[in-house]
């Protein structure tokens, strides 16, 4: 019986991932062909688990999912995703180590490290931090398809001058709309009570699908998420780990880390 459900359940999302393909070829690319990268496109037609992703972030109501689809492949053709290299971001960025992915959390998530005392708001620069991301997310996406990541904010020694609301939203964004069913949980670590407010309005953004994925923990408390393997020694961990450029510190990619 319990079989004979799994096979039903199989043959509906296959359904539904075709209906999706049909409304957006009819409903969207009818429309207008320029607004997206046509590689993307052609991804969309031949990769089930992407289209199945925006489904399941997105209940199965197909009319949903496609207005997730569509804004999240303008998005990939407006920032140019496809064709973001190291070359193309600031070299600084990278040497600042404010994001980067390293280790995993204790159920085998890659681990996405935003350490926000490095990072200071600049209305001259937010484009090319946004890219960052994207570069890193999409790099990750390639390595890792399906797999999803734990975001961690490390707010050790940082103040209200290093929160860009602009550029949380954005972050919040890439995993609610650019890359759906991508985040495992976002884990906000050693906070200052100064930064609740602004924290409060970060939960209103994440909306009810997301906002159970955000953790607040101390110091202490993240031990319950990730191993000390893998935590920096102000956490309490013992990761020898100290970032540096170059090269990317992502490398470690074993695929039998479970």
């Amino acid at each position: 019986m319990a079989e004979l459900e799994q096979h039903e359940g199989e043959q509906d999302i296959e359904k539904k991932i075709e209906e999706t393909r049909q409304k957006f070829k009819n409903e969207f690319l009818q429309e207008s062909t320029d607004k997206y990268d046509s590689r993307d496109v052609e991804r969309l037609d031949k990769d089930d688990a992407l289209v199945e992703g925006y489904l399941q972030w997105r209940l199965c109501v197909v009319e949903d999912a496609l207005k997730l689809i569509d804004e999240s492949l303008q998005w990939r053709k407006e920032f140019g995703v496809n064709d973001l290299t190291e070359s193309a971001i600031p070299r600084w960025m990278f040497e600042t180590g404010a994001v980067y992915l390293h280790g995993y959390d204790k159920e085998g998530n890659k681990l996405f490290w935003f350490k926000v005392k490095l990072h200071v708001k600049d209305t001259k620069t937010i484009v090319d931090k946004k890219k960052y991301v994207a570069f890193w997310l999409e790099r990750y996406a390639k390595k890792e398809p399906g797999m999803p990541l734990t975001v961690i904010f490390d707010m050790a020694e940082s103040g209200l001058s290093n929160i860009d609301m602009e550029f949380v939203k954005y972050i919040i964004n890439c995993f609610k709309v650019y890359y759906p069913n991508f985040l495992s949980k976002m884990i906000i670590v050693d906070m200052p009570w100064i930064m609740n407010a602004a924290w409060k309005i970060v939960k209103s953004w994440l909306g009810p699908e997301a906002v159970s994925k955000l953790k607040f923990a101390s110091r202490s408390e993240v031990h319950g998420f990730i191993d000390p393997e893998y935590l920096p020694a102000h956490m309490g961990g013992t990761d020898p780990f100290k970032y540096s450029y170059p090269p990317l510190p992502d490398d470690d990619f074993p695929n039998t880390h479970l």
